[in-house]
């Protein structure tokens, strides 16, 4: 991946947490999402989820995550809460299964809403947001790591942004294999919430944007800076 694209990722995370903080709270009209980079998936309603790794690569479904975090931010986050984790007002999407009965339940709530007693719990997203959009909110959703899932690694994780850090500004004698292989051990340790088999941790964005030039190494610095701050 190139230093440019890492980059991208790294100010996407950030200006999607920044977004979460601004837009959690309040009751304002939903927001469109920009689904440019994503597969089209037609217009009957797909019930199983069309962006996950192992049908679109990984590209696409870091893609898909990172266009779910935004509209996800401004569409559901001041119910379901801050990085999807539920306060209790609306359920916990990361429990939600990532299987395709857990889809099915998603995709019919997204799109017809949810009404119960004749209040409106949740509005209707599917003709203003559309299937793109509902499935890269849902591929966000299912890959947030548990909770707690990286506590055991947070120390050595600061270490290793530490030292990626250095390498941000010299990469001549940094170890590329050593440390990808080290966050990759540690992201295949992290757990998602909906049984999804891999998680979109810190550790696992850092090891696909280092790519051994200072641009991948400056990437990866502040995706962990960032995601080791939300995380606490």
């Amino acid at each position: 991946m190139t230093g440019t694209f890492g980059r991208s990722l790294a100010l996407g995370t950030a200006l999607a947490a920044a977004a979460t903080l601004v837009l959690a709270h309040g009751d304002v009209a939903p927001q469109a999402v920009d689904t440019t980079g994503l597969p089209e998936v037609g217009e009957d309603w797909l019930t199983e989820n069309p962006y996950r790794a192992d049908k679109v690569g990984e590209d696409v479904w870091l893609r898909a995550i990172e266009i779910g975090a935004s509209g996800y931010n401004q569409n559901c986050a001041r119910c379901h809460g801050l990085e999807a984790v539920s306060g209790g007002l609306a359920p916990d999407l990361r429990y939600l299964e990532a299987e395709e009965y857990g889809d099915e339940w998603y995709a019919e709530r997204f799109r017809d809403g949810y009404t119960q007693n004749g209040i409106t719990k949740m509005p209707a997203f599917g003709e203003l947001l559309g299937q793109e959009a509902a499935w890269a909110i849902r591929t966000y959703v299912e890959a947030r790591p548990d909770e707690g899932a990286l506590d055991d690694y947070t120390d050595e994780l600061k270490g290793l942004r530490d030292q990626i850090a250095g390498y941000a500004t010299d990469a001549s004698g940094a170890d590329q294999d050593a440390l990808v292989a080290r966050l990759s051990e540690i992201a295949a340790e992290v757990e998602t919430g909906s049984g999804a088999p891999v998680a979109d941790s810190v550790a696992y964005r850092a090891a696909y944007l280092i790519d051994g030039t200072p641009e991948g190494y400056k990437a990866a610095e502040e995706a962990l800076t960032i995601g080791l701050s939300a995380a606490h």
